[in-house]
């Protein structure tokens, strides 16, 4: 019983676990790990912070005010040139829809006789002034069907196509959906770049039409002063002959008259 006793003590000794235990500690492992854990929590923070501040950026306007206040009631509309016109129906159209042979033009204008033949009859000097004056009226002849024509396909264009465009973008804008992405807000602001553009380039083309239409009347001011400086000037210049030629003519006259 004794020998049993012993045997049973012996194997739960051998059995128990030993608590004892060595601790090993390494600093600089320890102070990698905790630098590590720092630098982890900042950022987490940092990944918190920019999300937050991404959910308040993509949040809209709408939610904060209503929309339909940046909407213009009542926008004037591109108009057409109304009523019943006798003689004038071709340059209405041409003012509504364009024309580009100028033809509605040439067939309310003045036509000008074919003075080619005509000028082989007269002096070099003379065929040098009346060319001058033949091309300030062709001149002002392909200035104004070329505005006629712009006029007419701004309105037509404005009309049919760009005024829904800007329509649609503006219902578009002032659509107060959440749903609507980042890249449906950059699409919005692409198609108004686009509208913009159009508009600065129908702009460009009136003012090109002022232009030439100034470069028009300048060159029909400065041939009529051309006109009469020559005058002035054979006048000075020919004054003496003219003078002789006037008093010997009147002369001539006054010895030759008789009572009728």
């Amino acid at each position: 019983m004794r020998r049993l006793l012993l045997l049973t003590i012996a194997v739960v000794v051998i059995v128990r676990p030993l608590n004892a235990q060595i601790t090993v500690s390494d600093p600089a492992n320890t102070a990698r790990n905790a630098i590590s854990a720092i630098l982890k929590e900042y950022l987490l923070e940092t990944q918190q912070e920019q999300h937050a501040k991404l959910r308040r950026m993509a949040r809209r306007l709408s939610v904060f005010a209503d929309l339909q206040r940046f909407a213009v009631p009542d926008t004037p509309r591109w108009r057409t040139h109304g009523g019943d016109f006798l003689y004038a129906n071709g340059i209405n159209d041409a003012l509504i829809f364009g024309d580009p042979t100028g033809a509605a033009y040439l067939a309310v204008s003045h036509p000008v006789v074919g003075a080619r033949a005509l000028l082989g009859r007269l002096t070099p000097a003379a065929q040098r002034v009346m060319a001058s004056r033949l091309a300030t009226i062709e001149i002002a002849d392909a200035v104004a069907m070329s505005a006629f024509n712009d006029t007419g396909s701004l309105r037509f264009n404005g009309r049919k196509q760009e005024l829904p465009g800007i329509d649609a973008l503006e219902a578009h804008v002032i659509d107060p959906s959440d749903t609507q992405s980042t890249t449906a807000v950059l699409d919005k602001i692409s198609g108004a770049v686009l509208i913009g553009a159009r508009q600065r380039q129908a702009r460009s083309q009136l003012l090109a039409a002022f232009v030439e239409q100034l470069l028009v009347d300048s060159k029909r001011d400065r041939d009529a002063d051309a006109a009469a400086m020559n005058m002035q000037l054979v006048t000075w210049r020919d004054r003496r002959a003219a003078n002789e030629a006037f008093v010997a003519g009147t002369g001539d006259a006054l010895r030759t008259w008789r009572q009728p």
